[in-house]
């Protein structure tokens, strides 16, 4: 049974997401972006419907040594790093926890964008209009991460994009980037697959060949 206002898949909910943001439709300057793995088939949705290019944005969280869900920060696509110098300074992680880290973490970050991108560059953002898109953002760690990093690349606007998304989070993100589009800010928010009926995990062979489909 379909869940009350919420999305049959990650096609409907890019689908019904791609009309909030119909004004971007058509622009040069504008370029859409999913984070993956599931953010990628909601932003092809939205790219076809803006008439937009399609790329890839991996973002990857550094776990702090023995609490590996509490992140001190995260990597992105293009070489750029960002720091929770709060989270480290509260914990006491190390320069030398912190590097080992980083290139644990580059190490998957290179492999899946090798994988999707299939020896593809990365897209320029600079001065762009950059729409990145995530099936859901339940804390926001990492929609947070990538803004920081699209702002570090020389993106010239953000607008993060969502099907659903938990009000406290969309509110935190509002802050940092340009705009933000979402379908659904439920009031009572647990997760992101509870808003879709069908929500299976989304698999780096799915990626690809969405990628791979892209103009």
């Amino acid at each position: 049974m379909m869940i009350a206002t919420g999305f049959t898949n990650r096609t409907e909910g890019g689908v019904r997401l791609a009309e909030k943001l119909a004004r971007f439709a058509n622009r040069d300057d504008v370029i859409v972006l999913g984070l993956p793995r599931g953010g990628v088939p909601v932003a092809a949705e939205v790219a076809a419907a803006l008439g937009a290019p399609l790329d890839v944005f991996v973002v990857r969280k550094l776990g702090t040594p023995g609490h590996a869900e509490l992140a001190m920060g995260a990597i992105a696509s293009g070489g750029v790093r960002v720091l929770n110098r709060d989270v480290i300074d509260a914990v006491g992680v190390t320069d030398v926890e912190i590097d080992l880290a980083t290139r644990r973490e580059e190490a998957e970050l290179l492999r899946r964008e090798r994988a999707y991108r299939g020896g593809r560059p990365a897209s320029d953002v600079r001065e762009k209009t950059v729409i990145v898109v995530d099936d859901g953002i339940a804390t926001g760690s990492t929609m947070l991460a990538a803004v920081e990093a699209l702002r570090k690349l020389g993106a010239g606007r953000i607008v993060v994009a969502t099907p659903t998304a938990a009000g406290s989070s969309r509110a935190r993100i509002a802050r940092e980037a340009d705009e933000v589009a979402c379908v659904l800010v439920p009031e009572d928010f647990s997760s992101v697959g509870e808003w879709y009926e069908d929500f299976p995990q989304t698999t780096d062979d799915e990626v690809t060949a969405i990628l791979s489909r892209a103009p």
